[in-house]
């Protein structure tokens, strides 16, 4: 069975007041971006930024259709080589899709961070676009994508525009 996915371009721009157990994040910070558990992408590590790390990195990835919250996770690679979680965040697909600008255009989000216990955890900021847009809603592109009801048993799945003849309504007119 083939899934359908979309391409993601998320920028990792920078973090705000990162920490861990109350003390502020030396260095080392990276992010793991994942869209299901089979894509997940990761920031280089942020050797000197701090508690305000700064990336840049833009990453490209697919998201499959059914996909509703993108997951964002900071983390820091400590002394030992252990990755310690400082904290996450899932994005809503629909902050960026299915909004009132287009899917394509590119969004400057910012995100609470929660440390694993649910506390608040500093801020993450981030740039969000797909790079291409859902197609649209047309008989050609139901009928290439096999959407629609087969009709008098034809398998063309065509589009079919409904008109309501009767709607049980008694209408009166104001203008007799």
């Amino acid at each position: 069975m083939e899934t359908k996915s979309r391409t993601l371009e998320i920028t990792i721009l920078s973090a705000e007041d990162l920490r861990i157990h109350n003390k502020s994040v030396k260095k080392n910070a990276f992010v793991v971006v994942q869209t299901d558990s089979f894509n997940s992408k990761t920031t280089k590590m942020n050797g000197k930024g701090g508690s305000s790390p700064s990336w840049n990195d833009k990453l490209v990835m697919d998201m499959p259709m059914h996909t509703r919250f993108v997951t964002l996770q900071v983390k820091c690679k400590s002394l030992g080589g252990r990755d310690k979680t400082i904290g996450l965040v899932g994005i809503p697909v629909t902050d960026f899709i299915g909004g009132y600008s287009p899917e394509t255009c590119l969004q400057f989000l910012s995100y609470r961070l929660r440390d694993p216990k649910g506390l608040k955890n500093g801020i993450l900021n981030v740039s969000i676009r797909l790079k291409e847009p859902l197609q649209a809603c047309s008989s050609q592109a139901a009928v290439a994508s096999g959407l629609g009801i087969p009709i008098d048993g034809r398998n063309d799945f065509g589009v079919v525009t409904g008109i309501p003849i009767c709607s049980g309504y008694q209408f009166t007119s104001f203008f007799r």
